[in-house]
């Protein structure tokens, strides 16, 4: 018997190790097995029906789709295997390209954010870029997180991701118990592609997975060393006779508001005077000439902004501010119009009466043209230390712009821009621009301007601005119709690679030169610039990689009085927790303000933040250094602070306070020179994809000034929607900086919207 029993738990013994010894090698195989798919292929083929889109995937209509499922991490991997596995199916019909994703993980652990478009931050998502071209030159970029929201770009090769892009498709999505499921319906007519018969189309698929790393797998495998990353995306084949969207859009607009003020402004004793309800109606319309070239025009339009700019510490700023551009009509198609040199910043565009825009995206060849009337104009006036802006009133804007892809990831351009004031005075800028591809590492970006000016005649504008000189004290900055010309030239030598990187620049703007359509906020320097980084890759410890960069700058003027000098050494690095990022500086230079030399300036400065969890995540910068008090012409020791929290209790519900914080003290003396700071905070409620709640608090320490502006939006699509909110404004209206708060309620508004598309 004990023999028996002996040879069975032999035998059993040998299974074992057989069975262990094939896991073993299956799992050696599979490992063995993965490999990553550079350029790869996928054949689609035709849905029997249309798919609805519903968020899952398990319809019966996937079932012929064409699958890729052999996804890559390519960040912070390096083309290394997913920790999880991701599922992507593409089929289309007569009028859209459908795809559905399939996201294995664990739904505990998956973060979503109810939100409308756009919006969402730090979230899981998928998504699939597309260009239709095989160019490299542009392309669309569409994400879904796994409720469906949509986020999209337009990327091209010159200005990189366009946030203000918007295109009608269709996306839902659901957390299931194995992951999440996405998808994605667009319409052909949405679109623009070659007209052709069958269609080969560059694409690549994405899924960020952010976990104590912000992970991102994507289809096509990436070489760090090529700087051309639509070069390497995927290849769509089988889609055949569909057509790119031609047609009709119109989209009336229905505007009222009702505003209220201090009949005389900063007088704590003025009575508040409610004005009379005004409305308005405005007509956008948009036609599709063919498949390539856009007209859209509106009259009266409503320019608007449904939120009010972040406040900007200007206390120590000599310059006019740049803020982002957030109005539709001029956020669309922006990528075109975008140049090294802001040569048009649309935001000069202030208050148009009416507006044209004709957009074409033919191949390798886009242009735009641009055509406003803006009722109330700001004029820039650029100095060699500041800027100065006036309100001329009225004038007429026209922007052209053509730019030509050719050969591998290179492009040339040109713009043309001129504003005619009324009753005169005038700006004009001729422009052209390159981007040239040297090899997979290098290239040579640059653009040369030539501007003309002559300066409206406005006696009103110009007091205090007869004595002040420029270009060798040949002209003033008086508004009294002095011509002149100038010109501008950057030209920047570019490496792009897996470790080592850097830019070489070289800049300058004449005494002369002037652009009213652009944000060029100085005048009479010379730039020369040089930034260098190398990048540090881990697999172990704590971080997963490390940059160490140099900066150094020098400016002159063109009398070749030198302006400035600064040299900053420092590092970046992304650790492998809470996807926390940490940099520092420290640096030291010298400056000339009013011809005063300052000589012993330095500043060191540190960054970090983190994403504690999927409801916390945090971002801090500190300052410390010696500075110019550019108004004072002092020397001063400088703090400055920036905080900001992302809070979501639930996940419909966003908290995003930040803080800044700005103080500067005599060098010398001790004594204060400017303190205090802007606090703001920004709620926003989702209660379903349609309809939200935002609210935003601020106050200015600097100007003693409370703003809260809450707002409620309906949205049913993408450009259909309604929104109704309020303004208010309550300034410290005490005498003398020593009496008690007087807060009075200095101005208010109440707004409403209806806008609606109608398409065809």
């Amino acid at each position: 018997m004990r023999s028996i029993l002996a040879r069975n738990r032999s035998a059993n013994l040998r299974l074992w190790i057989v069975a262990g010894t094939c896991l073993l090698g299956l799992a050696t195989s599979a490992v063995a097995n993965f490999e990553p798919m550079f350029s790869p292929t996928l054949e689609i083929k035709k849905a029997a029906a249309a798919i609805k889109i519903d968020g899952s995937v398990d319809d019966a209509e996937w079932q012929n789709a064409g699958r890729a499922d052999s996804f890559v991490e390519r960040y912070p991997g390096d083309n290394t295997e997913p920790e999880v596995r991701t599922e992507t199916f593409v089929t289309y019909d007569d009028h859209n390209l459908y795809i559905g994703f399939i996201c294995h993980d664990d739904p505990a652990e998956i973060r979503a954010s109810m939100t409308q478009r756009d919006q969402f931050h730090g979230d899981d998502a998928v998504g699939v870029l597309i260009d239709t071209y095989g160019d490299a030159a542009w392309g669309y970029e569409l994400y879904v997180n796994p409720y469906g929201i949509q986020k999209d770009f337009l990327w091209s090769s010159i200005s990189g991701d366009d946030p203000g892009f918007d295109l009608i498709w269709e996306s839902a999505g659901r957390i299931t118990q194995s992951g999440y499921q996405v998808e994605i319906a667009v319409p052909f007519a949405s679109m623009r592609f070659p007209n052709k018969d069958v269609q080969s189309w560059k694409v690549d698929f994405r899924r960020n997975r952010p976990r104590d790393s912000y992970k991102e797998y994507s289809w096509a495998a990436y070489d760090r060393n090529e700087k051309c990353i639509p070069c390497q995306f995927g290849t769509f084949n089988g889609i055949s006779n569909v057509r790119p969207g031609r047609g009709f859009e119109i989209m009336p607009t229905v505007v009222a508001n009702q505003s209220g003020s201090l009949r005389i402004p900063g007088d704590p004793g003025s009575p508040f005077d409610n004005a009379d309800p005004e409305g308005e109606i405005s007509v956008g319309a948009k036609y599709s000439v063919s498949s390539d070239i856009t007209v859209e025009g509106s009259y009266n339009p409503d320019f608007s902004q449904v939120e009010a700019d972040a406040a900007q510490i200007d206390v120590n700023t000599t310059i006019a501010l740049f803020y982002p551009e957030r109005r539709p009509f001029f956020q669309e198609g922006s990528d075109i119009f975008r140049t090294i040199f802001n040569s048009f910043y649309t935001r000069t565009v202030n208050d148009p009466q009416f507006a044209v825009k004709l957009t074409g995206r033919m191949n390798r060849l886009s242009v735009g043209f641009l055509s406003a009337r803006d009722e109330n104009t700001p004029y820039i006036i650029p100095l060699e230390e500041r800027s100065i802006i006036r309100n001329t009133g009225e004038s007429y804007v026209n922007v052209l712009r053509a730019s030509r892809t050719f050969g591998g990831d290179n492009h040339l351009g040109f713009i043309v821009t001129d504003r005619r004031m009324e009753p005169e005075g005038s700006g004009t800028i001729v422009a052209v621009d390159g981007d040239l591809r040297l090899s997979r590492n290098y290239s040579v970006v640059g653009q040369y301007v030539k501007s003309h000016t002559k300066e409206p005649i406005d006696s009103s504008l110009s007091v205090g601005l007869e004595n002040v000189k420029f270009d060798h004290d040949k002209y003033n900055a008086a508004l009294d119709g002095e011509s002149y010309s100038g010109d501008a030239f950057v030209c920047q030598f570019r490496r792009r690679a897996r470790h080592l990187n850097f830019t070489v620049n070289y800049d300058h703007v004449a005494p002369s030169y002037r652009t009213e359509t652009g944000y060029d906020p100085w005048s009479d320097y010379r730039n020369l610039t040089v930034y260098s980084n190398y990048i540090f890759y881990f697999e172990k410890g704590i971080f997963e990689r490390i940059s160490p960069a140099l900066y150094a700058d020098r400016r002159w003027n063109f009398d070749s009085e030198e302006k400035w000098t600064h040299i900053n050494l420092g590092f970046d690095s992304n650790l492998k927790f809470a996807q926390t990022y940490f940099s520092a500086r420290y640096g030291t230079g010298k400056e000339s303000w009013g011809g005063i030399q300052f000589d012993n300036l330095w500043s060191a400065e540190m960054n970090i933040g983190s994403r504690l969890s999927d409801q916390v995540g945090y971002d801090l910068y500190f300052n410390r250094g010696r500075g110019v008090a550019r108004w004072l012409l002092v020397e001063g020791n400088e703090t400055s602070l920036f905080g900001a929290l992302n809070l979501k209790p639930i996940d419909r519900l966003i908290i995003e306070p930040t803080i800044s914080y700005a103080r500067s003290t005599n060098s010398e003396t001790g004594e204060e020179l400017y303190s205090g700071y802007i606090a703001r905070a920004r709620v926003l409620y989702q209660a379903n994809r349609e309809l939200s709640l935002r609210f935003v608090v601020q106050f200015n320490d600097f100007s003693r000034k409370w703003e809260f502006d809450p707002l409620l939006t309906y949205r049913v699509s993408t450009f259909s929607l309604f929104y109704i909110g309020s303004t208010y404004d309550y300034d410290d209206l005490a005498v003398n900086p020593a009496d008690p708060d007087n807060w009075k309620l200095t101005s208010r508004q109440f707004f409403m919207k209806l806008q609606y598309l109608f398409r065809t």
